[in-house]
This record gives structure tokens, sequence and C-alpha cells, in this order.
């Protein structure tokens, strides 16, 4: 196998016999933890300010898009479905895409960062608490 510098981006690279196999599974993050204030590159100040950092949703789906109005105009009258529908879902995870905020001009920008089942935005992690149970049980 290739050392681990010049393998894959995570630097899981496994041998077997004259293939190179990548574990996707280890590559996953299994938690991540990001703090809701982060101090980064604003390209509006043209200087590091503090940003608010939150998770983008995508928004609702406009109804007058022309792609939409398209698909609509295709669907209408007799003949069912006329164009494919996605079954062959693969991926677990989704892609984070962070938001940052500029507290000085308001400038927003958006960040990806790796694929990850849990994601957290600026809370205490589970080992850190005392009482797993809360106050009533003891």
């Amino acid at each position: 196998a290739l050392p681990i510098s010049q393998g894959s981006r995570c630097g899981r690279t496994v041998s077997s016999g004259s293939l190179l196999l990548h574990r996707w599974s280890t590559c996953y993050r299994k938690m991540v933890n990001i703090p809701k204030t982060r101090n980064t590159y604003c390209r509006k100040c043209k200087k590091h300010t503090p940003h608010k950092v939150s998770q983008y949703k995508t928004g609702k789906a406009s109804l007058s898009a022309q792609g939409k109005r398209r698909y609509d105009k295709k669907q209408a009258g007799f003949g069912g479905q006329t164009k494919p529908v996605f079954h062959k879902k693969a991926k677990t995870t989704k892609k984070i895409v962070l938001k940052f905020e500029c507290s000085k001009c308001k400038a927003k920008r958006m960040k990806p960062i790796k694929r990850t089942k849990h994601f957290e935005l600026g809370t205490d992690s589970k080992k850190g608490s005392k009482n797993e149970y809360g106050g009533k049980y003891r």
C-alpha cells in the first residue's frame, strides 16, 4: 500500500493484493462539534472579524422557477410520470455546509465541511455531563 501521506485525502488506504481499496466508513467523522462564533476573514471588511456560524438549510422551492414551470407543464394532462424519479440512493450522510455571517458588515458566505452523521453547533459534549439521568434519579 501507499504510505499514509501519499494515499487518499483522509489517509485510509488498504492493500488487497494488487488493488488499493479505500475504506469510506472510516473517513466519516463520528461527531462534529463547531463553536457558534469564529474569528475568520471577511471579504467585505478585508480583515479578520468575528463571524456567527449557523448550519445552511435549503430554502423553500419557488413555484415560479423556470425548471418547475417546465416540469409542471409537462406533467399536466394524461400520460403519467414524464421524468425519471430517482430511487437508487447510496449515500447515508450529507456534506454539512456552514453559513458564516460577519458581525460587523453582516456579509454572509458558505463553507462546506466533511460528511458526518452527527453534527452539533456550539453544544457541550455528552462525555462532560455529570449526571446522566437528571436530578430526580440518583
